[in-house]
């Protein structure tokens, strides 16, 4: 009853929202979840959904929150972009801000919180801007006046804002170890530094900002991993254990933190370090089974992979394993080809179905089994068939020959008759002839 209580009272936290939403929603900040009433992940959403709701009342939120059923209003849904299920979106306006984190309650009040405010958050003293850096491991800074790079960096925001908060500030504002070439400037403050953005190194800005947005080294899971297919980065990871402190899984986590650290200037334009606990997500990513502790270094963008040609002992090793892969003496596996495509839809059937038949033998028997075994019983009835028509063909055939046989000689009785008709054609004498012939036989 009290679990019932509390569902029940955070459910009244969100609104469902009907055909009318589209007209009255202009005033306020909404942060909607797209929903199909048959969709297994709603269902699993709508508690954490419900939390959502109640916390975002509790702290005084200006956002709403509700929730619509994209298969009753559908043209709406189709409004807003909804093209799967669920889908969180948060409409500011005109705007429309799709949320693409985890399905966690902190995670998506936090996305809220974020873009329902303001793109770009003022600092106004080294007190604030010392709270803030606590606060963020990836901290993006605008510093100077009015300028054609700020409105650029007002713009990159308007996009970006989903992923990472934006901020300005005066220069006797940020830390006394800063140093700048010039005004105005973007800096990035992350894994125990800052890096300022250069136009002629760095390119564009939505690029950099982009691929800046993450820490050096990050514990790479595959919600992360897809996430970094958008920076046009290579993936370095060490594949291993969590649970296991072994010398062998401790050591190559290790060396994979200080390239990140060390080579930084060398290699963080072109590659993204990490870790990742276990390998089933990385064995069903290359369709291979990694050995781990291991190394692999991934494109994301067209499914190629490397792995060492030797063990890696050290970082110097890591470091030149690194240069073969950019000076493309290291051969990439994998990729995107043709061949590539069939053996994905090869694996992916067969651990279907290998998935399936492991968690429950008498399920596996039903889907796979009777399909099968209807179609052959199909394919016996149809061999079946085609044989009986032979025999009834050929039957029919005897048959046939048989008529034009009786056909030709005549039957029994045709023959009597006809020997009948041929003595009544003979004259009187013939026939008496024929008697005392007859008689002197017997």
């Amino acid at each position: 009853a009290v679990v019932a209580h509390v569902v029940a009272s955070g459910a009244g936290f969100v609104e469902d929202l009907d055909e009318s939403f589209k007209e009255n929603r202009k005033d306020d900040i909404w942060l909607v979840d797209f929903y199909a009433p048959w969709c297994g992940h709603c269902k699993k959403l709508e508690p954490v959904w419900n939390e959502v709701g109640t916390e975002m009342r509790n702290m005084g939120s200006p956002v709403k929150v509700g929730k619509m059923d994209a298969t009753s209003f559908s043209s709406i849904a189709s409004e807003f972009g909804v093209r799967g299920y669920p889908t969180i979106k948060l409409l500011k306006g005109d705007l429309a801000y799709n949320y693409r984190g985890p399905r966690t309650k902190d995670d998506i009040i936090e996305f809220a919180n974020r873009v329902a405010g303001p793109l770009i958050r003022p600092l106004p003293s080294q007190h604030m801007f010392e709270h803030v850096q606590k606060r963020h491991r990836v901290l993006f800074v605008y510093v100077g006046g009015e300028s054609p790079l700020k409105e650029k960096y007002i713009e990159v925001a308007s996009e970006l804002i989903v992923y990472t908060y934006f901020f300005s500030a005066s220069e006797d504002v940020l830390p006394e170890y800063v140093t700048l070439p010039e005004l105005p400037a973007v800096m990035v403050f992350k894994d125990g530094t800052y890096f300022v953005y250069d136009e002629y190194e760095d390119g564009d800005l939505s690029s950099w900002i982009n691929r800046e947005r993450f820490q050096g080294y990050l514990h790479v899971d595959g919600f992360t991993l897809y996430e970094l297919g958008d920076t046009g980065k290579l993936v370095a990871i060490a594949v291993i254990d969590d649970k296991n402190s072994s010398v062998e899984h401790t050591r190559l986590k290790s060396i994979i933190q200080e390239v990140a650290r060390d080579y930084r200037d060398h290699f963080h334009r072109d590659f993204q370090f990490g870790h990742m606990d276990g390998n089933d997500y990385i064995n069903s990513l290359l369709m291979d089974d990694l050995t781990i502790p291991t190394i692999v270094v991934l494109n994301t963008s067209n499914q190629q992979y490397f792995l060492p040609d030797r063990h890696i002992e050290s970082t110097e090793d890591m470091v030149q394993f690194i240069n073969n892969i950019l000076d493309g003496t290291a051969e990439a596996q994998g990729g995107d080809g043709l061949l590539q495509r069939i053996k994905r839809i090869i694996y992916d059937a067969k651990s279907t179905i290998v998935s399936v038949f492991k968690s429950s033998p008498l399920l596996g028997c039903f889907l796979f089994g009777l399909p099968l075994g209807v179609i052959s019983i199909m394919c016996y009835g149809i061999c079946t068939a085609d044989t009986e028509g032979e025999v009834f063909e050929h039957e029919g055939a005897k048959k046939e020959s048989g008529d034009r046989e009786l056909t030709d000689e005549g039957s029994e009785e045709e023959q009597e008759e006809e020997k009948n008709g041929k003595y009544t054609e003979l004259s009187d004498g013939e026939l008496k002839q024929k008697d005392i012939m007859e008689k002197k036989k017997d």
